[in-house]
């Protein structure tokens, strides 16, 4: 009796010991994932902010819109880099392990690896839902709240568009260029506007086609320009009107960046495009726009399926001795494959529906082929252990 009471008392040590060292497993590649994920779309992020800085140069908006819009772009780059960033988190937990034989006292105690392999499983059904609740909410809300800060009005002020002798259209309607710049003064400007952003300047402005301001000196204050010694020339249907000035003051609050403010369909939520297929939406969802729905649905909804097949794929580094691992380099290069085919194809899928078909079943495909592999092999490769 105290015989099986001891047996008993070591088997519950055991499973306990077993389900720490999961634990611990699973919080190692959760965390190594995190770390990798955060830091390649850090260096994404970076890279891409130095392109968002057009808006506070080009288009005058203020600093505090640059920083909103790139935080708010974090949630649409840090999904294109969760298959990898966990391929190789996995990767780096199963080398590390083995390269200091830690999985040895696993085996030797009797722990199956097809267990290990269902752990690693389970955490990619992890990273799987973090990459749907991204994809499928998160990300399309964060893009479609960012590029509703750039349909706002915010232009901070009209200097820092104005650079010596460039021309510049960055406002709808709108040209300029000035000669030389020196901190708010200006020398040699030449206005033009198409899009009636200047007013005042006619009793009857509704006749006039564009408008035309030339001066010689000129000084910028936020969202008003002040122009001395100058023209100018209102182009008529029938006629060219020119007035001359000594002072001018012209206020540019009606000026509207050139920014695109309409919601791409990466930025549309995932009802919305669903229902492009049911029902149209006003300039949104036409014949044309489909083709782009479908791969957008798709990334969302299908592409986060490879992440386990990935995760089966480098399990394959835990079977010892076997023809794969003679050459690890097949394992590294099928997984990294795998995560260019993803990509690659996903562009074709609404211009293909056999290749859409393909693309949305595979996952499940290689998923069932890849664990019954797995089995198989490392039943065939116990008796080495």
């Amino acid at each position: 009796m105290n015989l099986l009471n001891e047996c008993i008392i070591y088997i519950q040590i055991t499973t306990m010991l077993q389900n720490k060292i999961y634990q611990n497993y699973f919080l190692e590649i959760i965390k190594t994932f995190f770390i990798i994920v955060l830091g390649l779309s850090m260096i994404a992020l970076t890279v891409r902010a130095v392109n968002f800085l057009e808006l506070i140069v080009d288009n005058g908006y203020p600093v505090s819109t640059y920083f909103q819009f790139s935080f708010l772009n974090l949630f649409g780059i840090a999904p294109k880099f969760i298959p990898l960033a966990f391929m190789i988190s996995i990767i780096i937990f199963i080398i590390k392990h083995c390269e200091d034989s830690e999985f040895i006292i696993l085996w030797t105690s009797g722990v199956k690896k097809i267990k290990l392999v269902n752990l690693i499983l389970l955490s990619s059904f992890i990273v799987l839902f973090i990459y749907l609740l991204l994809s499928t909410f998160l990300t399309p809300f964060a893009l479609n709240k960012s590029r509703g800060l750039l349909s706002q009005d915010q232009l901070n002020s009209f200097l820092p568009t104005i650079r010596s002798k460039q021309f510049s259209d960055s406002f709808k309607g709108f040209t300029f260029i000035v000669d030389s710049k020196v901190n708010n003064e200006v020398e040699n400007i030449f206005l033009h506007d198409t899009g009636k952003n200047l007013k005042n300047f006619s009793s009857n402005a509704s006749e006039i086609s564009s408008t035309t301001i030339i001066a010689k000196k000129g000084v910028i204050d936020n969202r008003q320009m002040f122009l001395i010694d100058g023209q100018i020339i209102l182009s008529r249907i029938k006629n060219i009107e020119v007035i001359n000035f000594e002072q001018l003051n012209i206020s540019l609050n009606n000026l509207t960046t050139s920014t695109i403010k309409k919601p791409k369909l990466q930025e549309l939520s995932t009802i919305d495009l669903v229902r492009c297929f049911s029902k149209q939406i006003k300039n949104t969802c036409d014949e044309e726009a489909k083709k782009e729905i479908i791969p957008n649905l798709i990334r969302r909804l299908i592409l986060p399926f490879y992440i386990p097949v990935i995760s089966l794929l480098c399990s394959f580094l835990l079977i010892k001795n076997s023809v794969i691992l003679r050459d690890k380099f097949l394992i590294y290069s099928s997984s990294f494959s795998i995560l260019v085919f993803t990509e690659l194809f996903i562009r074709y899928t609404g211009i293909n529906y056999q290749l859409s078909i393909i693309y949305i079943f595979l996952p499940f495909i290689l998923l069932f082929i890849f664990y019954l592999t797995l089995i198989y092999k490392l039943k065939t490769t116990a008796k080495n252990l």
